[in-house]
């Protein structure tokens, strides 16, 4: 007898994942995360990308504003089928309750990774979008050259706002200035 993983029991009974279902799944070193009832399940980060989460979340705490807070790695439940777990959100204070994050924070920050690109930038881009996030961030934690993507919601629609590999100041959700090449220093892959 072969043993499986919970995702794979589960998604052999062919039945859509519920954020219920989420919870249960065991601390096995991997990321799981829901997508409109698929399980969509990555390694754990490697150094370098959790290393540029740490800086960048410490950018942003370093010139947080009272009333709003930085939380690395949090859980963000769209809605019983939608659970994410982004690698840094910005919230007001008072959202801070409980295990998940179940409004829209002010931001959303993922810092890519190969294996996560394509939806980062496509699936939860529209996840966040349609839950009304106003701020999201998409890092790409690339040593010799890392790049900050920034799209802000106009109309209910993401706009692009700044893509730059260069130092940046953004005013929401509060002014601050990122430094991309201090992001990586010191980094390989």
């Amino acid at each position: 007898m072969n043993a499986v993983t919970f995702a794979e029991a589960r998604s052999a009974a062919g039945t859509p994942f519920t954020v219920a279902d989420l919870d249960q799944t065991p601390d096995d070193g991997r990321r799981y995360e829901l997508l409109d009832g698929a399980l969509v399940v990555s390694p754990r980060p490697v150094i370098a990308h959790q290393r540029v989460g740490f800086r960048l979340a410490y950018a942003l705490e370093s010139v947080c504003p009272q009333g709003l807070i930085v939380i690395p790695e949090p859980a963000v439940q769209v809605n019983s089928r939608t659970e994410l777990a982004p690698d840094i959100v910005v919230a007001r204070v008072d959202q801070a309750i409980g295990a998940k994050f179940t409004t829209p924070p002010l931001l959303v920050v993922e810092v890519r990774s190969p294996s996560t690109a394509l939806i980062d930038l496509s699936r939860k881009k529209t996840v966040y979008e349609k839950f009304g996030v106003p701020s999201y961030w998409v890092v790409d934690p690339e040593p010799a050259r890392p790049e900050l993507t920034v799209f802000e919601l106009r109309d209910g629609h993401y706009v692009p706002e700044a893509k730059t590999t260069q130092t940046v100041t953004l005013d929401r959700p509060f002014r601050v200035t990122i430094t991309l090449v201090d992001l990586t220093r010191g980094l390989r892959h």
